[in-house]
């Protein structure tokens, strides 16, 4: 596949991640190690919470998500997908054990940098849909992408 360079990127322009199933064990084995509460451990109990039920935590669901970009033909960026950070980070939708995710991301803005010749930034919006085409999470992020004039 083609590297992506900054000048690919056009403010509208969509990707696409192909899909993952969420597994019950890893939504329990994730927040063992990392959100050890008990709606994200314990399915009997969770019955009783407010998910009604086991549900990934958030945290997973943005690591899953991570994980379709890097897989997604955005991965393709020259120099890795680099980010300066989450301008905003939102979970509207649980995640729960077998739901199917994809993620659509778009580009939202577009900058050549300033301080460093041969870069620039991506902002881009990254959007978590299950299998019933809800909005799980959201996430607007700058991306550190190389110039194709600076390529090595």
């Amino acid at each position: 596949m083609t590297k992506l360079f900054f000048e690919d990127f056009k403010i509208g322009d969509t990707f696409e991640s192909d899909t993952l199933t969420v597994l019950e064990t890893d939504v329990i084995n994730f927040a063992q190690q990392f959100d050890p509460q008990y709606f994200h451990t314990d399915k009997e109990q969770a019955v009783d919470s407010f998910f009604n039920g086991l549900a990934a935590s958030g945290w997973h669901t943005s690591a899953l998500t991570m994980r379709l970009v890097v897989n997604s033909p955005l991965g393709q960026i020259a120099n890795g997908i680099i980010g300066l950070g989450i301008d905003e980070l939102r979970w509207f939708t649980p995640t729960y054990p077998n739901d199917i995710l994809r993620v659509v991301m778009e580009v939202i803005d577009t900058k050549a940098s300033q301080s460093k010749a041969g870069w620039g930034v991506v902002k881009m919006r990254w959007q978590t849909f299950n299998q019933r085409d809800e909005l799980a999470a959201s996430l607007v992020t700058p991306l550190w992408v190389q110039c194709q004039s600076a390529k090595a």
